[in-house]
């Protein structure tokens, strides 16, 4: 975890310099990161969130924990992972190193694992016999599955139905790990209704459920944990950039939806202002349509799912329906840590198109042999726009955030019509 006595130097916004005495060491104890965070839920969950947030400011620290989480970690997630030289798409852009942090080869292909290990390290050590969790992409449905069979847990993941559709073989994966799979019919039948019904469960069943929530989203302390726990792609990539490069990276990107690959591996480096950190988010079909999940574009700040963030909203200020072809990616909202991240000019955060990412998809795979997941590859359709800025001596870390397989379904039909 960054040390909070030393200095962040964030970048110009504005034209003015921000004061290089500031110190990063949000939340603060009411749990905000600067204007956004908080806890916006019913009376209820309160004493829960102010119990799990109790036990996880022992467990943060308590070296046994630590010790028994990397020991996970390392034997069964299989880290660390590897960060490997996209050797052609640097060829073919003729400019920086291009390097992909390899979370696609977790156990589960993804880096949602990381956290849900976690989480259900503490949820045991709270005596809860059940846990509940949402999924979009299924890639957080199935890394709460697996961690419950791993440690014999009663497991219940809410879906949207129109994710359980283009996720199929995600919600197959969760049955065969023993979890129930509840469909969500509501709204939009995506990840903001499966996190509505995840939260309606847990007012309901407090006292023997554990909420696992997947990104960096929800009341505190929730957005700090689910950093705390993805930390370690951060610390992994800052080493292995040392003795690879002998240097810490120019740039680090990550695709935005919640906000929790970006934020794992923004962490380790918003001390140091020469990492540039961009973050991309989902433009859907265009950031000017109605259809598009760029919160940062279109969105302001408002409450949703237990916290004040950026959100997509109506003229009326209810919360506008998002769309992006990607699942994980199809959420109205963002983590208040990149709201703060995002008003500070610390992380720059750009939108993506689904063709654009889609496009992106097709360039690496065919260029790397590495299919990634639909998320991931809005980061990679960056490499289009900032490839050519750059010298031959810069070195750019891009979040391989998971892999494609997941996808096969959508990407079968977009690029080839089956």
């Amino acid at each position: 975890m960054a040390n909070s006595n030393t200095n962040i130097l964030t970048p110009e916004k504005n034209g003015v310099n921000v004061s290089e005495d500031l110190k990063y060491s949000f939340p603060d104890t009411r749990g905000y990161f600067g204007s956004f965070g908080g806890k916006f839920v019913p009376e209820i969950l309160i004493p829960a969130l102010d119990q799990l947030e109790s036990e996880y400011n022992v467990v943060k620290t308590d070296p046994d924990f630590n010790k028994e989480r990397f020991h996970h970690l390392k034997e069964y997630v299989g880290r660390p992972t590897p960060l490997t030289l996209a050797s052609r798409l640097t060829e073919h852009y003729g400019t920086g190193k291009i390097y992909f942090k390899r979370e696609d080869l977790c156990h589960t292909g993804a880096h949602k694992i990381n956290n849900t290990i976690g989480q259900v390290m503490l949820a045991k050590r709270m005596g809860k016999k059940r846990i509940i969790a949402e999924t979009g992409a299924g890639q957080h449905g199935v890394a709460t599955a697996t961690v419950c069979a791993r440690f014999g847990l009663e497991c219940v993941v809410y879906m949207g139905e129109e994710d359980m559709r283009r996720q199929k073989l995600n919600v197959d994966r969760m049955k065969l790990l023993g979890a129930e799979v509840r469909g969500v019919t509501s709204g939009s039948r995506t990840l903001k209704d499966a996190t509505n019904e995840a939260i309606r469960d847990w007012v309901t069943n407090v006292e023997d459920t554990f909420y696992i929530i997947g990104s960096a989203v929800g009341p505190h302390p929730y957005p700090m944990m689910v950093r705390d726990f993805h930390d370690v792609i951060g610390l992994e990539t800052e080493s292995q950039c040392l003795e690879i490069e002998g240097r810490l990276p120019d740039y680090v990107l990550a695709c935005v939806g919640g906000g929790s690959n970006a934020i794992g591996i923004f962490y380790r480096f918003i001390n140091d202002k020469n990492v540039k950190l961009i973050g991309l988010e989902a433009a859907g079909e265009g950031e000017t349509t109605g259809k598009t999940a760029a919160t940062f574009a279109k969105g302001k700040p408002g409450v949703l799912h237990g916290s004040l963030s950026y959100l997509l909203q109506t003229p009326q200020g209810q919360i506008a329906l998002a769309h992006s072809i990607s699942a994980g990616l199809d959420y109205p909202g963002v983590g208040p840590e990149h709201a703060h991240l995002f008003d500070t000019g610390r992380v720059k955060y750009y939108p993506v198109s689904d063709k654009d990412a889609m496009a992106a998809v097709k360039r690496c795979s065919e260029m790397e042999g590495i299919i990634p997941a639909i998320e991931t590859a809005h980061a990679i359709a960056w490499l289009e726009k900032l490839m050519p800025s750059l010298s031959k001596d810069e070195i750019v870390v891009l979040n391989c955030s998971g892999r494609g397989d997941k996808d096969m379904g959508t990407i079968s039909e977009y690029f080839y019509g089956s």
